[in-house]
């Protein structure tokens, strides 16, 4: 099919999408409790569906009581039984896909089970809502003119039992529908390398042959490629290899830190960021507005969500509540109920709602990735502000950062211990430091308190490191590429020991 026939066809049938967005803009309480009853009766006759009798389940409130909130450790078991051949436990079709989840560097994997619904009507449709949201928003995009440079996951897929898994990107290249394949670079064999550095000289070797008119992938993992790019091509900014480029499309982590280096590699104006919340259990949200900071989430993907208040989240038997009930500006943990057969998961992200009508959202971190040893609450929504601030102060380029806590130790007080990777590095560390801290300060008023008169923590503590420490961590984790993630904060050492032994 010719480029512009195609071109015309595709961005027809986006804009037609967009009637139905509409829909649940106007009706989103209804919409949401149409997803829930959709999703009780298609699994009535499912192992889950007969344990709770779906089929008595006639509103949200009964749903609520009957129906447990679980995290991965207690639905592993059945996950096992289906990877290992069973049907029907969870949900009714045939459950063949499993993504490995890499939002963790912990040994332990998950296997979150993917069925053909959460495919069609979740994954695939955002991919296309994605698009028509953008092309609402530029009515002269020429995105179809050329084609997309997408950076998935570097394993590859692998057969146990008759069932398959590895990483999320990995499924969906594997299972792509021909519209995506005919408009994407580089093609499904390179995408789908295992070797994180072989696929990089492939993806380039390919793509920069293309007219690429847009970018998809993680900003760091990005980063990485985008400045490879340059190096082979010679090139002084990334419009001289592709220049129609026109907007990038990018999740996974806070894009705050890394965005001035973008737009030192694309030194234009009028390029265009677009955010994205997806995970291995569903896709979320998606940016509905050129230059906006928050996410639309999207209510008719086959996913009911639930929120519960982080203030009470590790309380025995929080509330959850359905989307109709949350406020603004409150940390929620959010609660999926999906048409993968996860039912009422904890998935371990939280957002904050900016805006009630429509419901757009920004995310705010993870229930696990946060420090809370002494009480001050830091999330990483705070560490991604002050360390954004700072940069703009001083100067400061991040490639990388992770921190946790020093514990107390007789009458030595606690602290904070930062490991920045920086590309551009601060003239003075001690100034950055002091910055940071106030920064924290400014953001948290939990952080605030805790450093009052050193009460209860320390000056933060911030290492310098080593050039390509956090890339080599990864590797010898075997964790390059795709959609692996640095852990930013934690309440326990672990990284921070490790990383320092490798900073030494």
């Amino acid at each position: 099919m010719p480029i512009p026939l195609f071109n015309s066809i595709a961005s027809w049938l986006l804009k037609k999408r967009y009637h139905q967005i509409e829909l649940f803009l106007k009706y989103p309480a209804e919409v949401q409790e149409e997803v829930l009853q959709q999703l009780l009766e298609i699994a009535e006759d499912t192992e889950i569906g007969r344990t709770y009798n779906f089929e008595s389940v006639q509103n949200y409130e009964t749903f609520r009581e009957r129906v447990p909130i679980v995290s991965y450790e207690e639905i592993e078991p059945i996950i096992e039984r289906t990877r290992r051949g069973e049907q029907n436990l969870f949900w009714p079709t045939a459950i063949k896909w499993f993504a490995k989840s890499s939002g963790t560097t912990n040994a332990k994997s998950k296997f979150i089970p993917v069925s053909s619904e959460a495919l069609e009507d979740c994954h695939y449709k955002s991919g296309k809502d994605l698009l028509c949201l953008y092309l609402n928003n530029n009515e002269n995009s020429q995105l179809f003119t050329g084609k997309s440079l997408r950076l998935g996951g570097s394993k590859e897929l692998y057969e146990d039992n008759g069932s398959f898994f590895g990483d999320l990107s990995a499924i969906l290249i594997d299972n792509m529908p021909l519209w995506a394949e005919f408009s994407s670079t580089p093609s499904s064999k390179v995408s789908l390398m295992s070797e994180w550095e072989s696929k990089l000289k492939a993806i380039i070797n390919e793509s920069t042959q293309e007219n690429v008119t847009s970018l998809a992938g993680v900003p760091s993992w990005m980063l990485v490629l985008l400045n490879n790019v340059l190096q082979e091509t010679g090139k002084n900014h990334l419009f001289e290899v592709w220049e129609n480029l026109e907007v990038y499309f990018h999740g996974g982590v806070n894009f705050g830190p890394y965005k001035e280096q973008y737009q030192k590699l694309l030194p234009r104006k009028r390029f265009k960021y677009y955010e994205i919340y997806n995970a291995s259990e569903g896709f979320f949200a998606i940016q509905d507005r050129n230059n906006a900071d928050d996410l639309l989430l999207m209510l008719d993907y086959g996913i009911f969500y639930e929120f519960i208040p982080m203030e009470s989240y590790t309380h025995n038997n929080p509330l959850a509540i359905p989307l109709w009930e949350v406020k603004k500006d409150i940390n929620y943990a959010i609660i999926i109920t999906t048409n993968s057969g996860l039912w009422r998961y904890k998935i371990g992200d939280t957002v904050r709602f900016t805006s009630l009508d429509p419901y757009r959202v920004k995310v705010t971190g993870r229930t696990k990735h946060h420090i809370n040893v002494f009480g001050e609450e830091l999330i990483i929504e705070n560490a991604e502000e002050a360390l954004k601030r700072i940069c703009i102060k001083t100067g400061a380029e991040i490639m990388d950062y992770t921190a946790g806590p020093i514990f107390m130790s007789g009458k030595e007080k606690g602290a904070h211990e930062w490991i920045i990777e920086f590309r551009k590095k601060p003239k003075d560390l001690d100034y950055f430091t002091e910055f940071l801290d106030n920064a924290l300060k400014s953001l948290n008023s939990d952080y605030e308190a805790k450093r009052y008169n050193n009460t209860t923590l320390k000056m933060p503590k911030v290492h310098m490191a080593r050039e390509n420490l956090f890339y080599d961590w990864l590797k010898s984790k075997d964790k390059l590429g795709g959609q692996h993630k640095i852990p930013r904060l934690s309440n326990k050492r672990d990284y921070l020991e490790e990383l320092l032994k490798m900073n030494a």
